[in-house]
């Protein structure tokens, strides 16, 4: 007997299984990482950010006093000649 079919004298059959991916990243295969913790949800990730600037007194003292309406409006239209 050939080596394609079976003590019965039928012929063997594969099937193609579908991948278990359900997008092109591989770490879409591995499960969470033990010990990860809220850092293994990507919703959750949005939330570790450093927070808002604050900048130091000297650099606001430097800055100086913000320009009134009448200012900002000659300016723009300057700059858009």
């Amino acid at each position: 007997m050939s080596s394609n079919t079976t003590t019965q004298g039928q012929e063997q059959q594969f099937h193609t299984q579908p991948h278990p991916a359900k997008s092109n990243d591989p770490r879409d295969l591995e499960p969470p990482q033990l010990g990860g913790g809220l850092n293994t949800n990507p919703e959750l990730q949005a939330f570790h950010t450093p927070g808002p600037y604050i900048p130091n007194p000297t650099m606001l003292q430097s800055a100086g006093q913000p320009e009134g309406r009448e200012e900002l409006r000659a300016r723009a239209a300057e700059l858009n000649k």
